[in-house]
């Protein structure tokens, strides 16, 4: 019989503590700590199944990670060209956003064996879900409605399935802790069996995680250390419009980003966003413009919009829907201390269209532009973008891959785009006029 002690647990973090104290020193979150009762392991964490020996790093072989093409683009374009095999997956995002049907229509279509486990629906529920997605299901798709651990990893090794996609991680318990699921020691027992589970089957799996109110995904900060990859898919509930970001992965870069649109039928992957993104507007409208923006590797076409006012109640406000709020404030505050404008006074509101929310630096040049346009209500030509940096002194500073920026500015038909002149513009012909601006001021001279 395995010798049980009790410990106290962080919910927020994960931090371990021998008895209750109010605040947990880690985080600095009050009333968190949790009493668990966990098993001591009789074998030691450094026994290793192997004898492994040093060798020299030149004398290491590499080879190319075999990888799974997924049916979405998307999904392949932000995990690097595919699913590895072997890995350990976690997908985090707000209730209702859409992580589970990501991953059934992924299970739906791809021409493969397939593990599903729900410990959160019935097997029922999954079908008329699945039922309402595609009309075509895939015959290699098993459904297991189970929570323990023990028993899921028994029925794969019988099954002995290509993929799992588990959901949720948070539902699931181990018979070796006495925790109730969702519990901290809980989410690392389970989280550990699993991803010795796909490293010696070489099975890839996915799994669904919570996220807490602030955002992070729920249970010990160290489940996202010890999986290989970890997907963000957030956006706004109230728009159709879902982006899919890796914050970590150890097979391809963080930096690209996947978009789907949210429909009756389920995810529908968006091929070119921008012609999305930008609306059609039926007549020149003032505080409107256009942003040429960069995602990883994909270049987006963004609409900017603008109101400025006078305050009617003594302290004006600011307020801004998909870029951050303090680097409005700063560049209202090169406008005024650099450009002259008397902005000190007046409401300012700015908005991403479509829900999107990016930090790109270089949306600055486009917002100064949305902001002048509606303080001055001067409308900008539709067929004019936008993609610079403003620096406190009031320059415009270079933005990086320029020539993409332009060159997709270009396919959709704009006419002229506006840039730092201390960009490096290639020498090649372009289809479209480039406006080289090095100080804010000569955006109102050459706008208006």
């Amino acid at each position: 019989m395995a010798k049980l002690k009790k410990a106290y647990f962080c919910q927020n973090c994960g931090s371990q503590y021998p008895q209750w104290t109010g605040q947990c020193k880690n985080c600095d979150q009050w009333n968190t700590l949790v009493e668990e009762v966990v098993e001591k392991s009789q074998v030691p964490a450094f026994a290793a199944k192997t004898r492994q020996h040093i060798i020299n790093i030149i004398e290491v072989e590499t080879n190319e990670e075999p990888r799974i093409k997924t049916p979405s683009e998307e999904l392949n374009r932000v995990l690097g060209g595919g699913i590895v095999l072997g890995s350990v997956s976690l997908i985090g995002g707000e209730p209702g956003i859409g992580k589970s049907t990501l991953l059934l229509q992924l299970a739906l279509k791809m021409k493969k064996k397939i593990l599903y486990v729900s410990g959160e629906e019935s097997a029922s529920q999954i079908k008329m879900r699945a039922d309402r997605l595609t009309d075509v299901q895939n015959p290699g798709c098993y459904l297991f409605t189970e929570t323990s651990v023990e028993k899921i990893l028994h029925e794969a090794k019988k099954l002995a399935p290509d993929f799992i996609i588990i959901d949720s991680i948070q539902t699931l318990q181990s018979g070796q802790i006495e925790s109730s699921p969702g519990s901290v020691s809980q989410i690392r027992e389970c989280s550990n069996e699993i991803i010795h589970f796909a490293k010696e089957t070489n099975t890839p799996v996915f799994l669904v995680g919570h996220i807490t109110k602030d955002g992070q995904i729920a249970g010990p900060k160290v489940l996202e250390h010890m999986v290989d990859v970890v997907l963000n898919f957030d956006g706004d509930r109230n728009h159709l419009f879902r982006l899919l970001r890796a914050s970590k992965n150890r097979f391809g870069s963080t930096a690209e980003i996947g978009i789907y649109e949210m429909i009756a039928q389920g995810l529908k992957e968006i091929k070119n966003p921008s012609e999305i993104l930008i609306t059609k507007k039926a007549g020149d409208l003032s505080g409107n413009s256009v942003a040429v923006t960069l995602e990883g590797n994909r270049p987006m076409l963004l609409e900017i919009q603008a109101l400025v006012s006078t305050a009617v109640y003594g302290t004006p406000q600011r307020s801004s829907t998909g870029f951050d709020a303090k680097r409005l404030n700063m560049l209202l505050a090169v406008l005024e201390k650099r450009a002259g404008f008397q902005l000190g006074a007046k409401d300012v509101f700015l908005n991403i269209t479509g829900g999107i929310k990016t930090d790109d630096p270089a949306l600055d040049l486009a917002v100064v532009a949305s902001i002048l346009s509606s303080n001055e209500d001067m409308a900008i030509s539709e067929h004019f973008c936008f993609a610079g940096e403003i620096g406190l002194s009031g320059e415009v500073r270079p933005v990086s891959q320029i020539e993409q920026r332009i060159s997709e500015a270009e396919k959709l038909g704009y006419e002229k785009i506006f840039v730092s002149n201390l960009n490096k513009i290639p020498k090649r012909k372009f289809g479209i006029t480039i406006e080289e601006v090095s100080k804010v001021e000569e955006i109102h001279e050459r706008l208006f």
